[in-house]
């Protein structure tokens, strides 16, 4: 079994920053793709931002520049540093990891139970 939690979430006024983190624990050989996602109330869920074990990574429009992904493949965390919030990037943000189970060596896909973003005055 693997579990993903998120932390970080909040509330903050535009213009201000949040940190978040998703950490992954269990059986674990090792994550591919980490990504972070985001749902707002009557809208689709989307990618936000996703890295690479390696290092490489790919951003939604509408956070380039603000947005910065990053990780720590030795303690299987993720992190997401948001400055510069605006009121739109109000959201439930999900943590996602494609996981190498160590008992199968078989890759699946698992999503944390998301952390509240408000950026509100």
């Amino acid at each position: 079994q693997v579990q993903l939690v998120e932390s970080g979430g909040g509330l903050v006024q535009p213009g201000g920053s949040l940190r978040l983190s998703c950490a992954a624990s269990g059986n674990i050989f090792s994550i591919n793709d980490m990504d972070w996602y985001r749902q707002a109330p009557g809208k689709e869920r989307e990618l936000v931002a996703a890295i690479t074990r390696g290092g490489n990574t790919n951003y939604a429009d509408s956070v380039k520049g603000r947005f910065t992904i990053s990780r720590d493949n030795a303690k299987h965390t993720v992190y997401l540093q948001m400055n510069s919030l605006k009121p739109e990037d109000t959201a439930v943000y999900y943590c996602y990891g494609r996981v190498v189970v160590r008992t199968s060596g078989s890759e699946s896909y698992y999503w944390g139970q998301g952390t509240q973003v408000t950026v509100s005055s």
